[in-house]
């Protein structure tokens, strides 16, 4: 599978088992595949704050829950190829949180991130060679922003870093412990002023608690960098599209979660083949009404020698949004580098859309979501 499209003349990609991460930039493509629209070549950078991301970045989660996603320890050096092959072809995004890992493996998915960059250490040129963006958990016994810059500082020696590219408020507690959002919101106002993070962002905010959190890091002198959200053609519903507004006018960057609906819109299940776990439950209430929307997927993916998921994904960086979907084997690396380099035309994007409208169920949206 060729990681890098065509028309920018790169390089193949180097081969998964190789354990070195340097940095490789390809040849740069010619100034006509720029003009098509935004860039979406991975070694190309867009804004978040003060920091240069690639388009996409991946996600952490299953790196170590078991619940979900049955993650064991003999992963982890698949998990490293994963890092070191996304380095290798321009990722420089990374997304993870304090609360990822089940058990006794609370915090694994930092513990590993951190491992992974220190044994690249030798071929790291600069900070900004991989950005980590953390998200504190809003537990209940965090209570001040002393707590929960203690909670950073921990996320910090979990990934042996001395500063954090993106801190992020993971949740917001207004529509249960309205009290608590305001300790939380200066926690975050201190890590930033301390130094112990480049930019701050917040996850799982609607429109309305954006908006207010916004105005009081302002007053505070804390820009707000990024806003995450699941985000997809499975969760396009009236409040993502406000959201996705409401950045926009705010200069804040929407990084978009579970862009693959948690891997429905891949085209890898149907009822009669579920994943194993908890998502079987959800897979079984949406998937049958998914015909239309995954057929049109299918078509499009056909059309232009893409997959399902490289389309969906496609399509969220085409809406603006900065897509982060998960990997835990070389082969989604190789998959999702192939969502870049190239675009959906404005017919596709509404062909998708209407599909995408007509499904008779949607995602489940995050329980701690806010208006």
């Amino acid at each position: 599978m060729a990681l890098l499209p065509a028309a920018g003349a790169a390089a193949p990609a180097t081969p998964s088992a190789a354990k070195p991460c340097g940095l490789r930039r390809p040849s740069a493509p010619p100034a006509a595949a720029l003009r098509l629209g935004p860039l979406f070549w991975p070694w190309e950078k867009v804004k978040i704050g003060p920091l240069s991301v690639s388009p996409m970045g991946f996600g952490t989660w299953a790196w170590g829950n078991q619940l979900l996603w049955g993650y064991e320890e003999s992963m982890d050096n698949e998990l490293q190829d994963c890092f070191n092959l996304a380095l290798r072809n321009g990722i420089n995004l990374f997304d993870t949180a304090d609360s990822y890992g089940t058990g006794r493996l609370n915090g694994q998915s930092e513990r590993l991130l951190g491992k992974f960059i220190l044994e690249c250490e030798g071929t790291i040129k600069s900070p900004d060679d991989v950005i980590i963006a953390t998200k504190f958990a809003a537990y209940p016994w965090r209570l001040t922003s002393g707590q929960f810059v203690s909670a950073c500082k921990s996320s910090l020696e979990r990934l042996q870093l001395d500063r954090l590219g993106i801190g992020q408020l993971h949740w917001s507690t207004a529509n249960y412990a309205p009290l608590q959002e305001r300790a939380l919101w200066d926690g975050l106002v201190e890590m930033y002023d301390k130094g112990l993070v480049s930019a701050v962002g917040v996850s799982n905010y609607g429109p309305k608690q954006l908006l207010k959190i916004h105005s009081y890091l302002a007053s505070k002198g804390v820009p707000l960098s990024s806003a995450q959200v699941q985000f997809s053609l499975l969760s396009m519903g009236d409040d993502q599209m406000e959201l996705k507004t409401v950045c926009d006018s705010l200069g804040i960057r929407l990084i978009a979660y579970s862009p693959l609906g948690l891997g429905m819109l891949t085209g890898k299940y149907d009822a009669s083949n579920l994943p194993k776990g908890p998502r079987s439950v959800l897979f079984r209430q949406i998937l049958p009404g998914l015909e239309s929307l995954l057929s049109c997927l299918r078509r499009i993916a056909e059309k232009k020698g893409k997959t399902m998921s490289q389309v969906a994904i496609n399509w969220c960086i085409c809406k603006g949004t900065i897509p982060i979907p998960g990997v835990k084997m070389v082969r989604h690396v190789e998959e999702n580098l192939g969502a870049l380099g190239w675009r959906l035309s404005s017919a596709e994007i509404a062909e998708l859309e209407a599909a995408a409208m007509a499904a008779p169920k949607k995602m489940v949206q995050n329980v701690f979501q806010t208006a």
